[in-house]
């Protein structure tokens, strides 16, 4: 297995502190008893115990075994605690090639009794970086320093999640991106997060059983775990009770995304999915290794360290297509040409019902890769799913006006409610005017509020 240089340095220089830090168990076919939490939590290139235990360990274990589980604190922007219980769990997943990996997540359990098996929602945050410190499980855990770092979208995000557990239903947040960083390697998070969910129902203290109905969340770079989880479950994960999947901001390929970013602002961050890419892809990382240029090759190696907020702001229109030395379009060179094929959204029809939400002026993600990709799905006379333009957004805003509707949409799903049978298109002005957006803004803003002044998050 490949870690970035970086990444391996700091866990030679901190292997030794940090397993004396954390519990690590062997293959298990029980949940392993839980670590006290650490009070100050370390990222993952300083806790290699966790985060990497050894390779026979993860072979030896099922995929969505848990192999070590600890207990953590979870907070906003890593400042203010927040009353739920919540561990991390390190466990079994697989790679695009399927060879075993360790993946970590964090489980969350609101206060207050819930039907049981208790909800489960799967968010796919938006991690967007190249580095283990920018990981939901560091970023989520109060005191950690990834916010001040340059993580700034997982803590943002986060607030959609909390609206889910002022909901009562139990959270788990995989780190989809994996052990290497691999920003954007859409087969590689929807396993990740499918053995996610597996460890989330199979760990008893959450109270989210094997037969819980399980909702999948994620947006933009958060959309590319979903969107693929959605595709892969019926082969990689049948067994789990998905029963619908909301995916905004939709990453359905990343060649359409990577020729609309071409010298616009948003190439530093497609640069970073491309370094992403080349951790989970050696032909494509071979391929660069010979053709990138001395800029390109410098950007890679200051770049490789950085979390969402740095990658974006650094060295923004670039030519990303131009550092690379090639006769024609090197996005039709073999090697880049196959790694956007296994990469692109559209392959198997998802069994669940879908709500599919973008932005018409998204800057980053290109729309007209949403629209081939819904027309695809719906060519399937089975297929359910919700397809809704925003109009009066761009990238950001639109998930801020359409996470709300997309949790109603998912609330109705667990609560066991038939989603609507076909496809439905639509163009909205806002979707913030969708019915019962604003009540449920206003609910989970409340919640919120009241948890700052000590009121258990999910109590009611």
């Amino acid at each position: 297995m490949r870690y970035p240089f970086v990444q391996r340095w700091l866990a030679l220089a901190t292997g030794v502190l940090a397993a004396a830090t954390v519990m690590t168990a062997g293959p298990v076919a029980a949940e392993p008893p839980a670590a006290p939490p650490p009070v100050i939590p370390l990222p993952p290139e300083w806790d290699p115990g966790f985060y990497l235990p050894p390779a026979d360990v993860v072979a030896a274990t099922a995929p969505g075994a848990i192999i070590a589980v600890r207990q953590v604190r979870v907070a906003d922007f890593g400042l203010l605690p927040i009353d739920v219980d919540a561990w991390q769990v390190s466990y079994r997943s697989n790679n695009s090639r399927d060879e075993a990996i360790p993946a970590v997540a964090t489980l969350i359990k609101p206060r207050g009794q819930a039907p049981n098996p208790r909800k489960l929602l799967s968010v796919q945050l938006a991690e967007d970086s190249t580095a283990g410190y920018c990981a939901p499980s560091y970023a989520l855990q109060h005191l950690s320093a990834a916010a001040v770092a340059g993580q700034i979208v997982v803590p943002a995000e986060f607030l959609f999640a909390q609206a889910a557990l002022s909901q009562g239903w139990a959270v788990v947040v995989p780190d989809h991106q994996g052990p290497d960083s691999a920003y954007a390697a859409g087969p590689l998070a929807g396993r990740i997060t499918l053995d996610g969910i597996r460890a989330a129902t199979n760990f008893a203290p959450l109270e989210a059983g094997p037969t819980a109905p399980v909702g999948l969340y994620g947006y933009s770079g958060g959309s590319i775990a979903t969107g693929h989880a959605a595709e892969l479950h019926s082969s990689y994960a049948p067994e789990l009770n998905i029963v619908g999947a909301a995916e905004g901001g939709v990453g359905a390929d990343l060649g359409a995304a990577l020729s609309m970013a071409n010298n616009q602002a948003t190439s530093g961050l497609v640069f970073a999915a491309v370094l992403g890419l080349t951790r989970e892809y050696p032909d494509f990382a071979a391929y660069l290794d010979q053709r990138l240029d001395p800029l390109g090759k410098a950007l890679f190696a200051i770049k490789s360290p950085l979390c969402v907020q740095y990658q974006s702001a650094l060295l923004p229109f670039l030519n990303l297509t131009g550092m690379i030395g090639s006769d024609g379009n090197p996005l039709d060179d073999p090697p880049v040409a196959a790694m956007l094929d296994d990469t692109r959204m559209g392959k198997s029809v998802p069994g669940m019902p879908l709500f599919v939400w973008h932005s018409a002026w998204d800057e980053i993600l290109p729309l007209a890769a949403t629209d081939t990709l819904v027309d695809t799905y719906c060519r399937d006379p089975n297929t359910s799913l919700t397809y809704t333009r925003d109009h009066a957004s761009e990238h950001i805003v639109a998930e801020v006006v359409g996470g709300p509707a997309a949790l109603i949409w998912l609330r109705d799903r667990l609560d066991g409610v038939p989603a609507a049978p076909g496809c439905t298109t639509s163009d909205a002005g806002t979707m913030a005017a969708t019915p019962g957006a604003l009540n449920f803004l206003g609910e989970s803003l409340a919640a919120k509020f009241a948890s700052l002044f000590g009121m258990p998050l999910g109590s009611r």
